[in-house]
């Protein structure tokens, strides 16, 4: 986890013991952190998985060698201890700016175009891209990063073109 010599701390305790004083959390004691120093990194003894089917000539060996992390305990501070408070991502700004954009008249089902399905059709109208017309505005860059959360590989970069014929009703060619 860290550097050898480095300094690491354990804030999910699950039972401190102080002679005949047992705090057990439930799950983990609140405030309570175990300071450690890092000694080395290295490797635990080989485990070997051996598979044998029987009567069928199969047999396959294989070893396995866990990544180890020898640590020497250093403090261990039951209460009064902060954890660190995890980044906060700035997702409020970007989803204010669409709800401008939901105001437009009736919108298009966009999932005639080739490699968009409901969940995809379903992001892109909650971004403000309702339309054919939208669609066709928009760049490929632009609808990839709008639709980044959803998962899968999606290629977006005939989908404007698509919308363009969509919007002008050349289904035909679609």
């Amino acid at each position: 986890q860290g550097e050898e010599g480095s300094s690491v701390a354990f804030d999910n305790v699950l039972l401190i013991a102080d002679g005949d004083n047992v705090t057990v959390g439930a799950p983990a004691i609140n405030g309570a952190q175990v300071g450690a120093k890092v000694v080395k990194h290295l490797k635990g003894d080989k485990v070997i998985v051996f598979k044998k089917k029987r009567r069928k000539g199969y047999r396959v060996k294989n070893g396995h060698r866990q990544a180890l992390t020898e640590i020497v305990i250093e403090s261990i501070a039951a209460s009064g201890a902060k954890k660190a408070a995890p980044a906060k991502k700035e997702a409020p700004k970007a989803a204010a700016k669409p709800a401008a954009k939901k105001a437009t008249g009736k919108a298009d089902d966009l999932k005639k175009v080739e490699g968009i399905g409901p969940k995809i059709a379903s992001t892109l109208v909650e971004a403000g891209i309702a339309t054919f017309a939208d669609l066709a505005a928009s760049t490929p860059e632009k609808i990839s990063e709008i639709i980044a959360d959803v998962r899968g590989n999606h290629v977006t970069d005939t989908w404007p073109a698509q919308a363009k014929l969509a919007a002008e009703g050349k289904w035909d060619e679609l």
